[in-house]
C-alpha cells in the first residue's frame, strides 16, 4: 500500500508576444499591434496541447478488465480458503492479488478500500486489520484457513465494491501520468524490501504486476510522448525491457520464485534495474503533467 497519488509536476503553457522592432516610420511603431490572425490563433496551441483524452478513456477499460479479472479470482481464491482447502489457498493467494497490484493507484484513490483490501500488519488497528495479508499470516504462519471465513467473505465483498466504484471513479489526465510512477515507487519501497509479503514471500508477483500497469500506462501515453520528446520514449521503452529482462530469471512456470531464493547481489541488480527506469518515467511526468 503506498500514499494516495500526489501530483508528480505539472506544465505550464506559455505564449509568447512578438514585438515589432522601431522602423524608421515612426506612425507604424505607434499604431497598436495587429490581433492574430484565426489561421495562427488555432495553429499554435494545437502545436502545444498534449491531448491525453484517448490515453485516459483506455486506460478506464483497462482498469474495468482488471477489476472483473480480480472479482472472479478472489471468489475462487475465498471459497477455497472457506472450504478449508489450504494448498489451493496458497496457490491462488498470489496470482489473485496480481490484478489488483495492477491497478493499484485507482484503488488508492477510493478512500478506505485499499486499507481495507491491501492493508498490512500494523498498517491499521488490529482490530480492524482483514483482506488478503491477514489471511496471508493465517496461511502461511498458521498453516490453516480455520477462523478466516469471516474475512474472505468481507474480502469477496470488498472486490466486487471496488469493481462498483471504478465503473465511475474520474481518471484525471493527471492521475494517468503520476500512476507510471507511483507503481514504480511501490515496487521499490515495498516489495524490492521484501516487506509486504512478510508471510508468504510472494513479492515478486507483486513486483512483476506493479511493473506491468506502469508499463501499460506508459505505453498508453507514448504517443503523446513520443511528440515531445522521441528520445526519453525510447529510453523508457528499454529499460522497460531491461527490467523485465532482469526479472525473468525467477519466474517458475506461471509464476515466481519465492523471494527468499534470491541472493543479496540478486536483489540489488533488481534495485538497480527499478531505479534506472525511474529517472527517465518522471520525466515523463514533467512532460505530460497536467
Amino acid at each position: 500500500m503506498s500514499k494516495t497519488f500526489t501530483a508528480v509536476s505539472s506544465i505550464v503553457l506559455c505564449s509568447a508576444l512578438l514585438l515589432a522592432g522601431c522602423g524608421e516610420n515612426t506612425k507604424k511603431a505607434a499604431q497598436p499591434a495587429s490581433a492574430p490572425s484565426a489561421s495562427d490563433t488555432a495553429a499554435k496551441p494545437a502545436a502545444a496541447a498534449v491531448d491525453l483524452k484517448n490515453a485516459t478513456e483506455q486506460y478506464r477499460k483497462f482498469v474495468i478488465e482488471q477489476c472483473d479479472a480480480f472479482v472472479k479470482a478472489t471468489g475462487e481464491f475465498t471459497a477455497a480458503v472457506k472450504s478449508g482447502d489450504l494448498k489451493k489457498s496458497q496457490e491462488l493467494y498470489a496470482p489473485t492479488r496480481m490484478f489488483y497490484e495492477r491497478i493499484e493507484p485507482i484503488a488508492e484513490s477510493l478512500g478506505d478500500l485499499d486499507p481495507n483490501i491491501d492493508a498490512r500488519e500494523g498498517d491499521v488497528d488490529e482490530k480492524e486489520w482483514r483482506g488478503f495479508h491477514r489471511i496471508e499470516k493465517t496461511l502461511w504462519t498458521e498453516q490453516t484457513t480455520k477462523g478466516m471465513e469471516e474475512t474472505a467473505d468481507r474480502l469477496l465483498s470488498d472486490s466486487k465494491l471496488l469493481r462498483a466504484k471504478v465503473e465511475t471513479v474520474d481518471i484525471e489526465e493527471n492521475m494517468l501520468v503520476t500512476g507510471a510512477v507511483e507503481l514504480l515507487n511501490e515496487v521499490s519501497s515495498r516489495k524490492v524490501t521484501g516487506e509486504e509479503e512478510r508471510y508468504s514471500h510472494t513479492d515478486l508477483y507483486d513486483f512483476a504486476a506493479n511493473v506491468e500497469g506502469a508499463n501499460k500506462i506508459f505505453e498508453l501515453l507514448k504517443p503523446e510522448l513520443e511528440k515531445k520528446d522521441a528520445a526519453l520514449a525510447k529510453t523508457i521503452g528499454t529499460r522497460f525491457v531491461e527490467l523485465n529482462q532482469a526479472l525473468a530469471p525467477f519466474k517458475k512456470g506461471s509464476g515466481y520464485v519465492s523471494y527468499t531464493e534470491l541472493t543479496q547481489e540478486q536483489t540489488k541488480k533488481l534495485s538497480q534495474a527499478i531505479d534506472a527506469l525511474a529517472e527517465p518515467l518522471s520525466g515523463m511526468g514533467k512532460l505530460l503533467g497536467a
